[in-house]
């Protein structure tokens, strides 16, 4: 039996993995990716803000665990993020770089989350995995205490995306099956949201059409719709799900609707492994390093330490801090061990 240390590992580990993997892919079209990887499954080199927010996050949990409020997080954020920050913060997303500045006007959460025009970014998503570890089996409980991050940050569908993201990675660490961590990211979270439709729309591209609410599943099941995608053409199902989710006319990819079900996508294509969710996820592009973070981290807690390519593992080091100095130094394997301690 996979032991909760051992998934906690897996999670921040593929977490890490896929932030690598996907940074030089970062805003590129598929075929853009293709042209020049073929198909990227090398790391290349570091991670990004995605690995060091879920560093930080994860320390909150380690000092208050279920106590954590917004009003707790807004404090980190004042003493241990704005001091160390000369200037402009380096490889931060909009959401974070506008909380900061609220931050500095003294505003508190939930305003800190709602004056900025970003709230609906992939910022929670992106860190929410600490979340899922903190509380295995249980998605309603990381769905909460993710909210209480978010609140500072985030407001409407970005919270929403973090919801999602922290339920899947509940039920993964509790040995969910693959079809059922995708039910756990749309149970904490409203059916009629624009991130819940999503996640429904890359499903049913994959041939499976979960339940919403009471009713019995449709269509295909999730087995046969890992099958689904290994009968078709690569391109085309890139291009189906792009179809289903992608936002084409807005400049921007950090979209927590977009990237959290692209990142599900790719888990469900890849049946739940580290290497085919990780990869499948990146080769989409757009916010890729997300996808391939989110994707790798709810993959990596399903399968453990071991499920991520031990290629991969090799190329994670401590984190540099280029983003968030306080957290430089940090290796997730040392976070993780951290969380799972006492589950």
């Amino acid at each position: 039996m996979t032991s909760y240390r051992d998934r906690a590992r897996g999670c921040l580990l593929g977490l890490a993995a896929g932030d690598a993997l996907g940074a030089p892919a970062e805003n590129l079209s598929p075929s853009e990716i293709r042209r020049r990887w073929g198909r990227l499954t090398e790391i290349e080199g570091g991670g990004t803000d995605d690995t060091e927010y879920a560093i930080f996050a994860a320390s909150l949990l380690v000092r208050h665990g279920h106590g954590l409020t917004a009003e707790l997080v807004a404090q980190a954020y004042r003493t241990e993020i704005i001091p160390r920050v000369a200037g402009p913060m380096r490889g931060a997303g909009f959401s974070e770089l506008g909380t900061v500045e609220a931050l500095r006007r003294g505003l508190e959460p939930p305003l800190t989350g709602l004056v900025h025009s970003h709230g609906w970014s992939d910022g929670l998503a992106m860190r929410a995995a600490p979340y899922g570890i903190f509380c295995p089996g249980d998605p309603t409980e990381a769905a909460r205490l993710v909210e209480q991050d978010g609140l500072v940050s985030g407001s409407g569908e970005g919270i929403l995306g973090g919801r999602a993201v922290a339920g899947a990675v509940a039920a993964a660490m509790g040995g969910a099956a693959v079809r059922d961590v995708v039910l756990a990211a749309l149970s904490v979270i409203p059916a009629d949201s624009w991130t819940a439709r999503n996640i429904v729309r890359v499903c049913e591209v994959l041939g499976w059409s979960p339940p919403t609410g009471a009713g019995a599943a449709r269509g295909r099941s999730a087995e046969s719709a890992t099958r689904a995608v290994a009968q078709a053409d690569e391109l085309e199902l890139v291009e189906a799900l792009h179809e289903a989710v992608v936002v084409k006319h807005y400049p921007w990819t950090d979209i927590a609707p977009e990237a959290v079900a692209l990142a599900l996508a790719a888990f469900l294509a890849g049946d739940g492994e580290v290497e085919a969710a990780v990869t499948s996820g990146v080769s989409l592009g757009r916010d890729a390093d997300t996808i391939g973070a989110i994707a790798g981290a709810i993959a990596g807690a399903r399968q453990g330490e071991g499920g991520v390519p031990g290629r991969w593992a090799a190329r994670i080091g401590p984190v540099t801090g280029k983003c968030l100095p306080v957290v430089a130094g940090r290796h997730v394997l040392d976070v993780a061990d951290e969380l799972a301690k006492g589950l």
